[in-house]
């Protein structure tokens, strides 16, 4: 098998999500303490969260019909201008000294609506630039490099939210956004076309590939309730951190220590391969209850660093085993719009999380939700071993369609 990087087109890509990537995961945490430093507030920082996550999942079954019916390449490259003047637009807003939240959740919205038509044509872009043998490997270095960029990312953050301050960060982002584009304008992607229809026969094809396969839809519930119970612990774990834990420093380690563990599994991923992957994938995620657990009763930080480095170690395996499996199992022309489904349902729980957090740690506490979510995760995610076709499933061996897939020109 040929490794993915010898293939120009994939070599550019993977430059292209690099770049881009490295820019977002300085984000999230420069995000939070911002908002925290300006306000003083958890609703507010969900808030603006929020505003990033509701267009996103709003627009993401738009995003996969225009990514199925266009080539994945353009939309991906206009999504990165769109993602680029958002950022900017944020970090001038933070450079100016009075940053207003309602400008901040502005540009989030637009982050987030660009994120919707991007999110889709990711697995697209890999299937179109690499054969079919090697996309377990072309995804687990994807996975790498989400997250070493994870890596990477807080640490820039804290860098420039402890000395010249957060603004910093999103300029950089903004500058990841336009590099990105400049790479996808240079790379060339296999697109298979489909016929002109309306939207809503579109929509619905691609939800009829969704539920007609059990192992697929039982464990995007499952998904969903991960991200849902995630969003909590990104909403409480900074300020519990800078209020009970030692500091800023500590949220900032936690979430590097998570990314350190994001790489580990998938470099694991690209090694180990399990007979019933999804079984195997989701039970690994289950591994985030420990971490909650863990907020919830003040754990020493050492002890909750490594448990959320654990839990992303299941989320590392994870990705680049789903995404190898839904792209070998989803028709090429109807992978976009699938993609976007999986998404919708994967994020749908996240902005209640986001909301139900601040508002049920003010009720009764932060310990309540955390110990709520860490039950909800654990339930959902070993529970899709009692659906036959998780049980039942292996890897395929080849792509569907191959045969009429376009040629390759050498994607959640």
């Amino acid at each position: 098998m040929t490794h993915p990087l010898r293939g120009r087109d994939f070599r550019l890509l993977f430059a292209a999500r690099v770049l881009s990537l490295t820019g977002d995961a300085a984000v999230p945490a420069a995000l939070a303490l911002a908002v925290l430093r300006a306000t003083g507030s958890t609703s507010a920082l969900a808030l603006v969260l929020g505003c990033a996550m509701v267009p996103r999942l709003l627009l993401l079954p738009l995003g996969g019909v225009l990514a199925d019916r266009l080539n994945a390449r353009g939309v991906a490259l206009t999504t990165d201008l769109a993602g680029a003047a958002a950022q900017l637009f944020a970090a001038l807003e933070l450079l100016s000294g009075e940053p207003r939240l309602w400008h901040l959740a502005a540009a989030q919205v637009i982050g987030g609506a660009a994120s919707a038509f991007q999110t889709p044509t990711v697995s697209p872009l890999i299937a179109g630039t690499v054969e079919p043998s090697g996309l377990q490997k072309a995804n687990s270095l994807m996975g790498v490099a989400n997250g070493a960029t994870r890596l990477a990312g807080p640490a820039l953050a804290g860098t420039f939210v402890l000395t010249i301050g957060p603004g910093w960060t999103f300029l950089l982002d903004s500058a990841s956004f336009a590099a990105s584009a400049a790479l996808l304008a240079l790379t060339r992607v296999g697109h298979v076309p489909i016929p002109r229809r309306s939207l809503r026969a579109d929509l619905a094809e691609g939800w009829s590939e969704v539920r007609s396969r059990d192992w697929y839809w039982t464990s995007l519930i499952a998904h969903g309730v991960w991200n849902g119970t995630s969003a909590v612990l990104l909403t409480l774990g900074p300020a519990l951190a800078v209020e009970r834990l030692g500091g800023e420093g500590v949220w900032i380690a936690t979430v590097q220590v998570g990314a350190a563990g994001l790489v580990a599994g998938a470099l694991l991923a690209a090694r180990f391969r399990p007979r019933r992957p999804v079984l195997v994938a989701n039970a690994g995620l289950a591994a985030l209850a420990l971490p909650l657990a863990l907020f919830a009763a003040a754990a020493p930080a050492p002890l909750l660093i490594a448990a959320y480095g654990l839990a992303l170690t299941g989320l590392g395996v994870l990705n680049p085993t789903w995404e190898t499996v839904v792209q070998m199992s989803i028709p090429p022309q109807a992978l976009a719009r699938v993609t976007s489904y999986d998404w919708l349902l994967s994020l749908a729980a996240a902005p209640l999380g986001y909301a139900l957090a601040p508002w049920a740690a003010s009720a009764w506490g932060p310990s309540a939700p955390l110990w709520t979510a860490a039950f909800l995760v654990g339930a959902a995610c070993l529970g899709t071993a009692a659906v036959p076709g998780v049980r039942r499933l292996t890897m395929p061996e080849a792509a569907p369609d191959a045969a009429t897939a376009s040629p390759r020109p050498q994607a959640r």
